[in-house]
């Protein structure tokens, strides 16, 4: 049994409303109670469920009537029909349309208690399955990968903000893990059994980000053909992972600030105020503080999110784990039974890079370099990292090597500018491939081109 899910009675016989929902209450549910079908509608608007005992013959609004408004509305309540023996045919009707199972009365509680742990089940079932289809091309693993005291520090931070209910806002540049990092606190959380469920607040225009984070109602705009839950509902009692929130618009700003206040929202198009229990961890590459200064992020919404703010280091702060990383990609990417490894020197430069894309771009590095290197050893040309050799005179100690470029040492912009140009160039200027490559957003790439005024040959 799941502590704490929520069960709403709706039957006309008020004493076993009473009855069953003290037996209830015993088991350690949550419980309210309805005795007509039309406050049964409102209750579920109004209102999360996990399961809904619905009686069929009530005096105005039939049994029927709410498991057909139900089925549309909602796919993650689970409804158990109580019936007389007489209705039986009705109830295995029921199930066709969308009730999970029925029971008659008078009911054994112990079965009707086995019923609904297996409902239970089922709703865990259904909410991963709506994560899939709406994330599927999401791989998560809670296994943050390093040593160096900077990020040790950022863990201990994040396994202590596990323990609250707080929001939380991420900060860190493009490619260095805040989305591994929201994943590792709810994993770590009393809410790690629930959904953890991700938005990208940059990839999706203004009225699809709504729709998404709060549903709408069927009819609310020319697509809206059916009733759709809000990932706010879906991800009720887990977390929500709101990954690039600096770029959401100052019109959906006030609704999310709504939301963090008292957990309320609406759907596109509806009326009614509806509510769900998510804790919200936010993540941005920008600096919060000075977009509120240009009036372009609302500064009572920063507030309101940032209650525990955790810094990701840049990899070219904590140069301890780029081989520890390095390492753990190619043993991920290497064919099995061809395991390729690095050479002292192409360690070395990756050592010494700068990773404009931090660890993703990492991993695109050793991904290619695996394709790249005909042997079991990378070496340096197979990192196809922008215009860098290692200057090895016979006197120089490995320690003292430098990673310059033909002539000079390079700065880490040159070095990006160079290496970002390169990148441009390899894909033939196609921009989507080009900030795949480098593990960052198109948007980060164009303002780079336009920062050093990168040419299209």
């Amino acid at each position: 049994m799941q502590k704490n899910s929520k069960i709403l009675v709706c039957d006309d016989d008020e004493t076993l409303c009473y009855l069953l929902k003290e037996q209830l209450l015993e088991e350690g549910f949550s419980v309210d109670t309805v005795y007509d079908g039309s406050f049964a509608i409102e209750a579920i608007r109004r209102k999360n469920f996990d399961i809904l005992l619905l009686d069929l013959n009530m005096r105005d609004v039939q049994g029927e009537e709410v498991l057909k408004f139900v089925s549309d509305y909602t796919s993650s309540v689970q409804i158990i029909v109580l019936t007389a023996q007489t209705e039986v045919r009705k109830a295995i009707e029921c199930i066709r349309l969308g009730a999970y199972d029925f029971i008659t009365k008078p009911y054994n509680f112990d079965e009707l208690l086995i019923t609904i742990n297996r409902a239970l089940e089922h709703k865990d079932l259904v909410v991963k399955n709506l994560l899939v289809s709406e994330q599927s091309n999401k791989k998560f693993s809670t296994r943050i990968i390093g040593e160096s005291p900077e990020l040790r520090k950022v863990i201990n931070l994040a396994n202590k903000s596990a323990q609250s209910d707080s929001n939380i806002l991420i900060e860190g540049e493009t490619g260095t893990g805040k989305e591994l990092f929201a994943e590792f606190i709810h994993k770590h959380s009393a809410r790690c059994d629930k959904p953890f469920v991700v938005i990208n607040c940059a990839s999706l225009p203004d009225q699809l980000i709504e729709s998404e984070l709060f549903g709408h109602e069927k009819g609310a705009f020319t697509d809206a053909k059916n009733t759709k839950q809000g990932l706010v509902e879906i991800a009720h009692g887990g977390t929500l992972f709101l990954d690039e929130i600096g770029e959401l618009s100052l019109s959906l700003q006030p609704k999310l600030l709504r939301f963090l206040e008292n957990g309320e929202y609406r759907r596109i198009g509806g009326i009614t105020n509806l509510t769900s229990d998510v804790r919200v961890i936010g993540a941005t590459n920008l600096n919060l503080l000075e977009e509120a200064d240009k009036k372009t992020f609302r500064r009572d919404l920063l507030f309101r999110l940032n209650v525990i703010t955790l810094t990701i280091p840049p990899l070219r702060d904590r140069k301890e784990d780029i081989l520890l990383l390095s390492n753990h990609f190619l043993e991920a990417k290497s064919p099995i039974r061809a395991r390729k490894k690095l050479s002292p020197e192409a360690e070395f430069v990756l050592i010494n890079y700068g990773f404009p894309g931090n660890i993703r771009e990492l991993e695109h590095i050793i991904e290619r370099s695996i394709i790249f290197a005909e042997g079991e050893h990378i070496r340096i040309e197979d990192l196809n990292l922008p215009n860098i050799k290692i200057k090895e005179p016979s006197n120089i100690l490995p320690d003292e090597t430098k990673v310059v470029s033909d002539d000079s040492i390079l700065s880490m912009e040159e070095i990006e500018k160079i290496h970002i140009a390169k990148a441009l160039n390899f894909n033939k200027w196609d921009r989507v491939q080009t900030a795949r490559q480098l593990g960052i957003s198109q948007k980060t790439l164009y303002t780079k081109i336009k920062k050093y005024q990168i040419k299209q040959d």
